[in-house]
């Protein structure tokens, strides 16, 4: 394996002193210097035409096993493969796979219609997301009314979110099982409301994939087994969905207007990285480089890992943390966050 390039630290004028953006600067040269801003079509050709087809054969092999309780075998594949065709939705809403940004989006459309999401409603979640990633009043991935992600939430929770925030550490993979139908449901808000750009064209691929999904499964199944079948589903589906995504930033610092560092270092610092291998970056649909990801939403999947060492090494130079552990750590972390936020209202309620 040949050696990632050195990296030459920045010149320490008046200016970088004056501007740490500089430094996001002096990386984004190095990763561009390395070519690993190029689009990589061959690569997605591959991926893409693969999952396809082996999403398609599984809507074959759904037909012709019929009305059978092995079926709920099925309903794992699927939640597997709705899983993969959310992470190429992902990809091309963050321009990663083609070249201008309405292809992208048109391709993100066919994906998240495959799915059933809404692709108007997750851009315009997602993009507020990155631009402030665990910004405790602008990140929307951290307004989540049944669970508490600071010590601030914690306090305003009242009622049944209290009491599911004092147990959250317990409570959150069995809730997970829950996101699936909560993306459907929020996606189908989200398009009755206008919230998004073609909204007709939203609305009919949602009709779509909700009125197809429910045919197919109830032709197909008898009530009892198609009842199970999408429980499987959706439920598995929600908690792959979860366990991709929330590993990056749970547990991570997080930070508000007056406590915010630069871009570079807002990215890194409250973002986490997942280790292991290839298959963890296809199980994870490249999410467990979460640092690399944040600092270029651009950059095709496939050019992360080799992306890694170089802002490693970036950051190490300049004293930045670079937070990083192993799949099983990293839910660990997850879960110890949420048990500790929950703590002081276990303590007043022990008190009363």
């Amino acid at each position: 394996m040949t050696a990632p390039p050195p990296i030459a630290p920045p010149r320490a004028t008046t200016a970088t002193r004056k501007a740490p953006r500089s430094d996001f600067a002096a990386l984004t040269g190095v990763i561009r210097e390395a070519g690993l801003l190029d689009r990589r079509r061959g690569h997605y050709a591959v991926t893409i035409s693969v999952t396809l087809l082996v999403f398609a054969a599984g809507c074959v092999g759904f037909v012709l096993l019929g009305d059978s309780w092995w079926q709920l075998g099925t309903a794992v594949f699927f939640a597997v493969m709705s899983t993969q065709l959310a992470f190429l939705g992902h990809d091309a809403g963050h321009r990663q796979i083609l070249g201008s940004g309405r292809a992208n989006d048109r391709l993100g459309r066919v994906f998240a219609g495959l799915v059933g999401i809404s692709y108007g409603w997750w851009m315009g979640k997602h993009t507020r997301h990155h631009a402030n990633p665990n910004h405790e009043d602008e990140d929307p991935d951290l307004d989540i009314p049944i669970l508490a992600f600071t010590r601030g939430q914690a306090r305003d929770r009242a009622g049944f979110v209290r009491w599911t925030a004092k147990h959250q550490a317990a409570l959150f993979f069995p809730l997970l099982l829950l996101e699936g139908l909560s993306l459907h449901w929020t996606s189908v808000q989200a398009v009755w409301r206008g919230d998004m750009k073609a909204r007709r064209l939203e609305a009919v691929l949602l009709a779509a994939h909700i009125v197809g999904y429910l045919v197919a499964v109830f032709l197909v199944l008898s009530p009892p087994v198609a009842i199970a079948f999408i429980a499987v589903h959706q439920g598995l589906f929600g908690v792959y969905m979860g366990c991709s995504f929330a590993p990056g930033h749970k547990g991570m610092p997080t930070y508000t207007d007056g406590t915010a560092p630069d871009f570079l270092r807002k990215q890194v610092l409250s973002s986490r990285n997942t280790g292991g291998g290839v298959w963890v970056d296809h199980a994870l649909g490249g999410l467990n480089h979460q640092i690399e990801h944040h600092l270029f939403p651009s950059m095709p999947r496939a050019n992360l890992r080799r992306a890694r060492p170089l802002v490693r090494r970036f950051c190490e130079q300049r004293g930045i943390e670079y937070a990083e552990c192993g799949l099983v750590s990293t839910y660990r972390h997850v879960l110890r966050h949420l048990h500790e936020v929950g703590a002081p209202l276990r303590a007043q309620d022990a008190g009363k």
